[in-house]
């Protein structure tokens, strides 16, 4: 990624070095402006989710946190001894990481890697770099690949049924041929404007078919408050 295009990695380093009253701002064609609190990128194991403090406990011999930010679940990892390494496609948030002291981090995307891993964590809805439904096949091709013999992955995401919701708690989705959980995203920090990306939120039925017919379970290991949900993938064996 071009550091000019690296809205949230500018926001995280920003933040970093002190800086408080950056806004990172999250723009979709179908939904109002939102904004992202910089503080939950920086947050303590004692202040993440229960999804998340469980994930970490869950992980187990080499590590790979993808997408890791400004490296929070990796130093909380790293500080309990074990092997992990953190990866993103963000310049500026690898440079962050190595100002925090994350040991093992690369600027990589997370589709080019190679090595296998035992636990792949992709928290904070991570697997939405998937993007669309269509290319979960891909996704889970890849995951077989790097995947250790008696690995797992560690997902969590949202589903997001809760936004079409009426006041009688009736779930009405839009009439589309597209999933409702297939979102179009641009950030934007100070004058910076990021290129648009699509982000998958998907729903864990959907998420469970899609695993068993690339020949992988499914078992929900921790539901959130609302709609979201930690999800462990590991192979089917015969």
């Amino acid at each position: 990624m071009k550091k000019e295009k690296d809205t949230m990695g500018k926001a995280i380093a920003d933040f970093f070095k002190g800086r408080r009253d950056g806004k990172l701002r999250v723009l979709s064609p179908m939904f109002e402006e939102d904004e992202i609190p910089l503080t939950t990128l920086f947050r303590s194991f004692r202040d993440m989710p229960k999804i998340e403090q469980k994930a970490l406990k869950m992980a187990k011999g080499k590590v790979l946190d993808v997408g890791a930010g400004s490296g929070c679940h990796a130093l909380w990892l790293q500080d309990k001894g074990m092997d992990v390494t953190a990866i993103d496609i963000s310049p500026y948030s690898i440079e962050t990481m190595k100002e925090r002291g994350v040991v093992n981090v690369r600027e990589q995307d997370f589709f080019t890697l190679e090595e296998k891993y035992d636990t792949i964590l992709m928290l904070m809805n991570g697997i939405g770099i998937v993007g669309t439904l269509d290319k979960l096949p891909e996704f889970f091709k890849h995951i077989d690949n790097i995947l250790a013999e008696d690995g797992q992955l560690l997902c969590d995401s949202s589903d997001l049924c809760y936004l079409y919701d009426d006041k009688d708690g009736i779930v009405e989705l839009m009439n589309s041929d597209k999933y409702y959980g297939e979102l179009e995203y641009t950030m934007c920090y100070d004058e910076m404007e990021g290129d648009s990306f699509p982000w998958l939120y998907i729903d864990a039925n959907t998420l469970r078919t899609y695993a068993e017919t690339c020949g992988f379970k499914m078992e929900i290991v921790r539901r959130g408050e609302h709609y979201d949900y930690l999800a462990r993938i590991s192979r089917i064996r015969n």
